[in-house]
């Protein structure tokens, strides 16, 4: 039987604390979600957001290790094609991509971490955002530094997609869930 989105977030919820990473999943699964019905198969809609929903879920704990212990996880659910694209996620490891969903997969997560760092200084959130102003702040290196801007770059390559349309369809999937993910603007609070 597939993994249910409540059991993947309950594993979540086991080995993640904190709120800024538990929203950064749930935005990737927000993205991943949209993505599927963009890039993949809308069928399989709720398997690519469990992809997004878990794909860090060990990185709090044990951050050295990730992803290995969510793969291990995931594996040992039967569930091979999620573990592989949350394997496929971590560049160090060099693996090709297989399938769609670990393109987007890689091409989602760095991006809706990126544009939520956006939001986060705009008076206006998510609201107004345009990929004019995400392209803007990825040339500023001392901008949420910790954001790998190679792998951005990688991710719309494999999706074979321009960067402002890939930055306008991650705004898209995640402005209706602006309240929810806390990106409203500085303004709006």
């Amino acid at each position: 039987m597939p993994i249910t989105r409540e059991r993947a977030l309950a594993q979540l919820h086991d080995w993640t604390k904190t709120d800024s990473l538990l929203k950064h999943a749930r935005a990737v699964e927000i993205v991943m979600q949209a993505a599927a019905a963009r890039y993949g198969d809308a069928a399989d809609a709720a398997t690519w957001a469990i992809a997004g929903l878990i794909h860090d879920a060990d990185y709090e704990q044990w951050p050295e290790q990730h992803p290995q212990r969510t793969v291990d996880w995931l594996r040992a659910e039967g569930e091979e094609d999620l573990a592989y694209a949350v394997s496929f996620h971590q560049t160090a490891w060099g693996l090709p991509p297989k399938s769609m969903m670990d393109k987007c997969l890689l091409a989602c997560d760095e991006l809706a971490g990126f544009v939520i760092a956006c939001c986060l200084v705009r008076p206006d959130g998510i609201a107004t955002l345009e990929p004019k102003s995400v392209k803007k702040k990825l040339k500023d290196k001392a901008f949420a530094a910790k954001v790998d801007r190679q792998i951005i770059q990688q991710g719309v390559e494999l999706l074979g997609v321009e960067l402002g349309e890939h930055i306008q369809f991650v705004i898209d999937a995640l402005k209706p869930h602006a309240d929810e993910l806390g990106i409203t603007g500085t303004g709006a609070r």
